[in-house]
C-alpha cells in the first residue's frame, strides 16, 4: 500500500494547533493558583483569561493576508515561536501587569494560526479531501487542550504553576525548528512522490498556482464584506465559538468551585471532551468529504451537516438540571465534540465556497475572526454572570441559545459561492488576448 505523504503534513498542522492549543489551556489550569498569587476576583480572572483574544483579533486579518501573500510556511514558523516565548513569559511574569502583557503577545502569534492552517490546506488537500485534512487541524486544538488539562494539572501539583508554562513554551520552540526545516509547498517537498505531486497539483485551481504578485488586498477585502455567505459563516462561527470559550476558559474552574474536584480531578474532567471532541471532528470531517463528493463540489452541502450538528451541540441548555458529574460530561462531552466539529467544517465550507484559491487565508481570517469576537466576550460575561448569581446556569443557557442560533444562520446563509468576478474577467481577458493572433500570423 502506496503511503500518501501529504497526511504527514495533516499530522504537522495536527501538531501545530495542539501546542497552540496546549498554550491556551494552560492559564485555564493554572487559574486557581494564578489567581490566589495575585489575589484576582472571578471578574479580573474573566479580563484575564480573554486578554490574548484582544491583540489575536486585531492581527486576525493582516495575519491571513501575509499568509495569502507570502504563503504558509514563514508565516507558520515565525508566529509558532513567537507565541512559544510568549508562554514562557507567562511563567518568568512577577506581576499582574507582566502576565497580562504576555498573554497580549500569545495572542499576536497565535492569531496566524488558522489562516496559515487554511492556506496550507488549500495548497495541499484536494477539494474532496478537505473535510479530513480540516478535521486534522481542528482536532489537534482539542488534543491539545485534552492532553493539556491532564500533563499541566500533574505539572503544577508536581513543580509549581511557573514551571508548567516553562516545559509547554519548550514545546512549542521544537516544533517551530522542525517546520522550518522539513515543511515546503508540494511543488518543493522533495520528500514527496511524483505521482502524489502530480495529484495534488492537478486537483487545483488555477488561481491556487497564482503569484504573490497577482494578489490584491483591497480586492479581497471588498468582495468578502460583500457577500452574504461569508457573513453567515462568521456569524456561525461566533455562535459556536461562544461556547467553545466557555469551556476552555471556565470548565477547569466550574469543575474545581462548582463540583468540589481537586487538581488532578479537574485535570481528567476536564480532558475527556476534548478528547471526545478529536474522535468525532475526525469521523464527521470524514462524512463531510463524503457528501462532498456524492454532491459533485462546492454547492455548500456541508451547511447542512453544520446546522445538524450545532442542533446537537444546544444539549449544555440541560446542564442546570443535572446533578450527577457523570452525566455532566457526557453533556459537555457530547456539546464540545459538536461544536469543535462545526468551527473545523465552517474552514472547509469556507475553501468550498471560495471561488478563488489566492484569497483563502484571508477568508479564514474572517471566519476566526467572527468566532473570536463571540469568544472574546463568554470569559468576561461569564465572569460577571459567576459574580453576580454564584453560579453558571445562566452561562450556559447563552451558550445554548447561540447554538441554535448558529443552526438557523448556516442553513439559510451560506448557499452562494463566495466569487471574485473582477478578477475573473482580468483572468478571462488575459486568456483571450494570450490566444489572439500577432499581425501577420494565421
Amino acid at each position: 500500500m502506496t503511503v500518501q505523504r501529504r497526511y504527514f503534513v495533516y499530522v504537522g498542522l495536527f501538531l501545530l494547533m495542539f501546542i497552540n492549543y496546549l498554550d491556551r489551556i494552560n492559564l485555564s489550569v493554572a487559574a486557581k493558583d494564578i489567581a490566589a498569587t495575585y489575589g484576582l476576583s472571578p471578574v479580573e480572572l474573566g479580563y484575564m483569561f480573554s486578554s490574548f483574544l484582544w491583540t489575536y483579533l486585531i492581527f486576525l486579518i493582516p495575519m491571513g493576508l501575509a499568509a495569502d501573500r507570502f504563503g504558509g510556511r514563514a508565516i507558520t514558523y515565525a508566529t509558532l515561536g513567537l507565541w512559544s516565548i510568549a508562554g514562557i513569559w507567562t511563567g518568568l511574569a512577577t506581576s499582574y501587569a507582566s502576565l497580562f502583557a504576555s498573554r497580549l503577545v500569545l495572542g499576536v502569534g497565535e492569531s496566524a494560526s488558522y489562516p496559515s492552517g487554511g492556506k496550507i490546506i488549500r495548497e495541499w488537500a484536494p477539494a474532496t479531501e478537505r473535510g479530513v485534512a480540516t478535521a486534522f487541524l481542528n482536532s489537534g486544538a482539542y488534543a491539545g487542550l485534552s492532553v493539556g488539562s491532564i500533563v499541566v494539572a500533574w505539572l503544577i501539583t508536581g513543580f509549581g504553576w511557573r514551571e508548567s508554562f516553562f516545559v509547554t513554551g519548550a514545546m512549542g520552540l521544537a516544533l517551530a525548528a522542525i517546520w522550518f526545516l522539513f515543511y515546503r509547498r508540494p511543488e518543493q517537498a522533495n520528500w514527496l512522490s511524483l505521482p502524489e505531486r502530480q495529484r495534488i497539483l492537478g486537483a487545483r485551481d488555477a488561481s491556487d498556482t497564482a503569484t504573490a504578485g497577482d494578489f490584491n488586498q483591497r480586492l479581497a477585502m471588498r468582495r468578502l464584506l460583500s457577500s452574504r455567505s461569508m457573513w453567515s459563516l462568521a456569524i456561525t462561527q461566533g455562535c459556536a465559538g461562544y461556547t467553545l470559550y466557555l469551556f476552555m476558559t471556565w470548565l477547569p474552574n466550574y469543575l474545581a468551585v462548582s463540583r468540589g474536584l481537586d487538581v488532578l480531578k479537574t485535570g481528567f474532567f476536564s480532558a475527556v471532551p476534548y478528547a471526545m471532541a478529536v474522535v468525532i471532528g475526525l469521523g464527521l470531517g470524514w462524512l463531510s468529504d463524503r457528501l462532498i463528493k456524492r454532491s459533485g463540489g462546492r454547492n455548500g452541502e456541508r451547511r447542512k451537516l453544520i446546522a445538524v450538528i450545532l442542533l446537537l451541540s444546544s444539549v449544555i441548555l440541560a446542564t442546570p438540571f443535572v446533578d450527577s458529574i457523570w452525566m455532566i460530561l457526557a453533556l459537555f462531552s457530547v456539546s464540545l465534540g459538536c461544536v469543535s466539529t462545526a468551527m473545523a467544517m465552517n474552514i472547509a465550507l469556507t475553501s468550498d465556497l471560495v471561488t478563488d484559491g489566492r484569497y483563502n487565508g484571508v477568508a479564514v481570517s474572517m471566519l476566526i475572526m467572527g468566532g473570536n469576537l463571540f469568544g472574546l466576550s463568554a470569559p468576561i460575561v461569564t465572569g460577571y454572570i459567576v459574580a453576580a448569581t454564584s453560579g453558571f446556569s445562566g452561562a450556559f443557557l447563552i451558550a445554548g441559545v447561540l447554538l441554535l442560533t448558529g443552526a438557523a444562520v448556516i442553513t439559510a446563509g451560506a448557499r452562494l459561492p463566495i466569487e471574485f468576478p473582477d478578477s475573473a474577467s482580468s483572468e478571462i481577458k488575459s486568456l483571450k488576448l494570450a490566444r489572439k493572433p500577432l499581425h501577420g500570423q494565421a
